[in-house]
């Protein structure tokens, strides 16, 4: 099985992130109608759009925000034909690989409520009085092993 985080670099690649995000991250929510594809967080300095292939299949989404020396998680996906079967975990290192090799120091993510277990059992964990919209945020710091 071949696994790859990748910027999206075709018009195909592109919709693949967009529609994995909105579908998963906003219509799933009822918030569709607030997803902007053109938010200029996708293309600002720094951050960085990813997306998760798998054999060559888009399953997976995650904008990484690089503030040295921390990198902030910003929605991250995987689409619900691949969800509970190990890809979110890959995911998460080869985001720990991403960020190392970007020199974080440390990953942080707002998580939504039902994600907490799933952050946990990658290693995340809580950072006390830090929430934001009713999401609380956790962090792996990233060692050098990982």
């Amino acid at each position: 099985m071949l696994v790859e985080l990748h910027a999206p670099a075709s018009a195909e690649d592109w919709a693949a992130y967009h529609d994995i995000r909105k579908r998963i991250l906003f219509d799933a929510r009822g918030r569709g109608d607030a997803y902007d594809p053109a938010h200029p967080d996708e293309t600002a300095p720094y951050n960085h759009p990813l997306l998760l292939d798998v054999d060559g299949k888009p399953v997976g989404v995650v904008r990484i925000d690089l503030d040295l020396p921390d990198a902030w998680l910003r929605r991250m996906a995987v689409d619900t034909p691949y969800q509970r079967r190990g890809y979110g975990q890959r995911m998460i290192v080869e985001i720990v690989r991403f960020c190392r090799d970007a020199g974080a120091g440390r990953i942080l993510s707002s998580v939504a409520p039902d994600a907490i277990g799933f952050y946990a059992k990658c290693g995340f964990e809580a950072v006390p009085g830090m929430h934001v919209d009713g999401s609380p945020r956790m962090m792996l710091t990233l060692r050098a092993d990982d």
